[in-house]
């Protein structure tokens, strides 16, 4: 008898048959003595559409709304519909005797798994491959200490629920918005609510009235320092200013204070998804799914990191044992770095990080065992694999103590101050690329001790409004209300960009007519974060089996109905901002202008007619000759041809043949020979030719 293994990945399942022996390669699984390891392609298996349940919601009316089934209904994904055959065969066959599920360990990875096994009618015994790496070691231990399926039919119940509850609520209030307003409009369980706190910002900028204000300045002996009253360093009135300033000109100082205080500053714990997101998009200005998707190759096909969408920032203790192995694995591209810790036997010096408690369904992102290869990695994987790196390894350093030397002196009845931070031991701060902060002495200063006033300044400054929403920014946002899950953020925030509410402009987030409008017409309790945020509570204590999955969905579908209920109701206006002079072709109404991500389109504002023309040309990858441009691409009475209009450069299509690449070129060789043929050069073939035709 044989274990079925699900993975959710082609590419995982390899890896997993790999370690497992298994050998037999076929379309849809790999066969050994022992397991038969296939895989999903993602979800294979999703909640019904409305038109599943009753064909005339096929088209959106208002009247129809809310659409609420009794029981929901799933339903196999078209596309990967083969892949779905292939495991449902697989379940069928009298030879196997249970199921390992071996998708990502998470909510999204429980669902995808379940519900396969759901719509294959699966009633053998289910196990659970639960690990953090896909190392060899770590699909080898967790093999060994397989988990019994019941073990997680809590985190499925809130999968389930989440699932549900996002279909009820997203697609009744979008349709109910849609189909009132006559356009496209998108609301959510996270995505309104995410947008809503974008808006309150914009808000707070759009009413800051800047005042003016005055800081003094003073070289007063060899130290610079900065005029201080009641603990402000800045004056809104310009007559304070001047008069500090003529008050404190050519005078003596005297030194009323020095304070001299010893701090340290803590090793900062490794990664989580959301922290790592923060900071790769401070550093690099990686968007967060940017973040994700890089941050799967490292997990997924290079193995460098552990388990990415992890929301703990802490190490089990049993980890404390490999912390030597992961060092040595890493010493290939950090080994000034790790040469000293491998000397020290990999001993962690904050200990703090190993704690059971705070670890839940996965530890924080650290390096794996797996030896490290840098020429393998692109860029930009090199760069996030930087960073994880380094945070891992402060755990390894001591902490960062310093003294802060903090100097008050009079100046003719007013107060300057100067502050000095001297490192007493950098600690894991020595890991830093940063350059030092350049140092005022203040080590021999004494109380009581006098300096001329050299030069005595006052500048003139605005207030400034906060600054809009980065993407880091917004994930901080999010993570305080828990508004999504670490695996999910990236993903809103995308959504919220898609559908034109919110757009980037040099690395902030702005939003546009449409959502400031949009977010006047939806509901209040859908623009809450509190709301949203008590519903992820609800939905972890549902995974811990500590919340009644039933009662959560009830309450979800009688919300569902009173938003909808509000929505037809309601006497809000909405105006396309995006509406054009112009009208369809095809039935007459006014075009609308979308931004896509390739250029500018125009779309008929009538919902039921699918008109669509770009605005923009579309540009190819041919570059004009003269000004290395990319040339538009347009379609003549010759054909194809490609433009540059600034300078005039006209060029057919076929002046260009194009060049066959490597795969095309073994795709050729392998189509004109045969098994027999014992070579795949030119000249390998003709002399097969020849030796036949004799």
């Amino acid at each position: 008898m044989k274990s079925l293994v699900l993975a959710e990945k082609p590419s995982v399942a390899r890896e997993i048959a790999r370690v497992l022996g298994c050998t037999q390669s076929h379309k849809s699984y790999i066969e050994g003595n022992q397991y038969i390891v296939t895989w999903a392609l993602g979800h294979l298996v999703e909640l019904k559409m409305p038109e599943q349940y009753d064909k005339n919601f096929q088209t959106w009316r208002l009247e129809d709304l809310p659409i609420v089934p009794e029981r929901m209904g799933l339903q196999v994904i078209r596309q990967t519909s083969h892949q779905f055959k292939a495991i449902d065969s697989l379940a069928k066959r009298k030879d196997i005797k249970e199921c390992i599920i071996a998708t990502d360990a998470g909510r999204e990875g429980e669902l995808v798994a379940r519900w396969i096994l759901e719509k294959v009618h699966w009633k053998k015994p289910i196990q659970r491959l639960w690990i953090s790496s896909h190392t060899d070691r770590a699909i080898r231990d967790g093999f060994k200490k397989l988990k019994p399926g019941k073990d997680y039919e809590a985190l499925y119940a809130s999968a389930v629920c989440r699932a549900e509850a996002d279909w009820l609520i997203g697609l009744n209030v979008t349709r109910a918005l849609t189909t009132k307003y006559n356009d496209p409009l998108s609301a959510g369980r996270v995505q309104t609510p995410t947008l809503s706190m974008i808006m309150e910002s914009e808000k707070v900028i759009q009413t800051f009235v800047p005042k003016e204000y005055w800081t003094i300045k003073a070289d007063i002996g060899p130290l610079k320092a900065d005029w201080e009253q009641n603990g402000e360093k800045r004056t809104f009135h310009s007559e304070t200013a001047n008069r500090v300033v003529s008050k404190v000109k050519d005078q003596k100082a005297t030194v009323a204070s020095v304070t001299r205080k010893e701090k340290s500053e803590q090793q900062p714990l490794p990664y989580d998804l959301t922290e790592l997101q923060r900071d790769a998009n401070k550093r690099f200005g990686f968007s967060a799914k940017k973040t994700s998707s890089v941050l799967q190759k490292l997990y997924e096909q290079h193995k460098l990191v552990t388990y990415p969408r992890t929301d703990s920032r802490y190490l089990t203790n049993d980890m404390e044992a490999t912390m030597l192995d992961r060092l040595q694995a890493i010493s290939s591209g950090y080994r000034d770095e790790v040469k000293p810790l491998i000397a020290n036997r990999g001993k962690v010096l904050a200990k703090r990080v190993f704690n059971n408690e705070k670890v839940t369904d996965h530890h924080a992102i650290i390096p794996t065992e797996q030896r490290l290869n840098l020429s393998d990695l692109s860029t930009d994987e090199r760069k996030l694999y930087d960073l994880i790196v380094r945070r891992f390894l402060v755990i390894f350093y001591p902490p960062y103590k310093y003294e802060v030397v903090h100097a008050e002196l009079d100046v003719n009845g007013e107060t300057f101050v100067a502050r000095e931070t001297v490192t007493l031991d950098a600690g894991f701060k020595a890991l830093s690329k940063g350059e030092e902060e350049q140092q005022q002495s203040l080590a021999s200063i004494q109380k009581g001790q006098s300096f001329s006033v050299k030069s005595v300044s006052s500048e003139k400054k605005l207030t400034e409004p906060p600054l809009r929403y980065s993407e880091a920014d917004i994930l901080s946002q999010m993570e305080k209300y828990g508004l999504g899950t670490p695996a999910t953020r990236a993903d809103i925030i995308e959504r919220i960009l898609e559908t034109e509410v919110v757009e980037r402009q040099n690395g902030r987030l702005y939003p546009t007519a449409k959502g400031k409008q949009l977010i006047e017409l939806v509901n209040d309790e859908l623009k809450s974060p509190e709301l949203t945020a008590k519903w992820e509570k609800e939905l972890e204590q549902i995974s811990r089996g500590k919340s009644d999955p039933k009662a959560f969905l009830r309450n979800i579908r009688s919300l569902t109905g009173q938003l909808i209920s509000e929505i037809k109701k309601s006497d809000k206006k909405f105006r396309a901002h995006n509406l054009t002079g112009s009208k369809c072709p095809e039935c007459g109404e006014f075009l609308k202008e979308r931004k896509t991500k390739e250029g500018k389109v125009l779309v008929c504002s009538n919902l039921e007619c699918n008109y669509r023309k770009r605005k923009d040309p579309k540009l190819s990858n041919r570059r004009c000759p003269q000004c290395r441009k990319k040339m538009e691409m347009h379609n003549g009475k010759a054909g194809l041809y490609f433009q540059c209009r600034p300078c005039n450069v006209v060029e057919k299509a076929e002046e260009r043949k194009k060049a066959v690449n490597k795969r095309e070129e073994r795709k050729l060789v392998q189509k004109y020979t045969k098994d027999d043929d014992f070579g795949t050069s030119l000249g390998d073939l003709l002399k097969a030719a020849m030796d036949k035709k004799d």
